[in-house]
């Protein structure tokens, strides 16, 4: 059976899908399970995605934080080795900048609209996360969005 393609992840479910924190984690770990096992085939995430994973995981809670050395490899050996990373082209990036001026957007919300555009220059069919109206503006070029509790349902079925 074939798995799942198109999918693009959010730096909230990597984190979530590599750190357990308990019950909030559940779904986000069996998404990346699915990754590991080839039912989501090479999904898509962004380099400012990975970014973002090496500064939140390297600082969270001392229970919870990795050392640089463990994030790097987690990076290298979970997310870089089995999604296709991408970023905004050279020649996007001042488009996208006065696209965010036209609606409105400011503030660290520039940084959502900034990895919603590099997934729909991907040519993402869903991203999932766990911050869902941050990502609201994909529905309009026809990109589901989803938490990882709906993706992890759907491909449990």
């Amino acid at each position: 059976m074939a798995g799942l393609t198109g999918a693009f992840f959010d730096t909230s479910v990597l984190i979530a899908g590599s750190i357990d924190f308990g019950s909030s984690s559940q779904h986000a770990l069996r998404l990346m399970d699915a990754v590991a096992d080839g039912r989501i085939e090479r999904p898509m995430t962004a380099w400012h995605c990975c970014l973002e994973f090496y500064s939140v995981t390297t600082r969270l809670p001392e229970e919870y934080r990795l050392d640089p050395a463990i994030a790097l490899r987690l990076l290298r050996e979970e997310i870089l080795a089995r999604f296709s990373v991408h970023d905004l082209p050279a020649e996007k990036r001042e488009e996208f900048l006065v696209s965010a001026v036209g609606e409105g957007t400011s503030g660290g919300r520039v940084y959502d609209a900034h990895i919603a555009e590099i997934a729909r220059q991907a040519g993402a069919r869903l991203v999932v996360t766990e911050n869902r109206r941050h990502f609201t503006s994909l529905l309009r070029h026809g990109i589901r969005v989803l938490v990882s509790a709906e993706l992890a349902a759907e491909i449990g079925r």
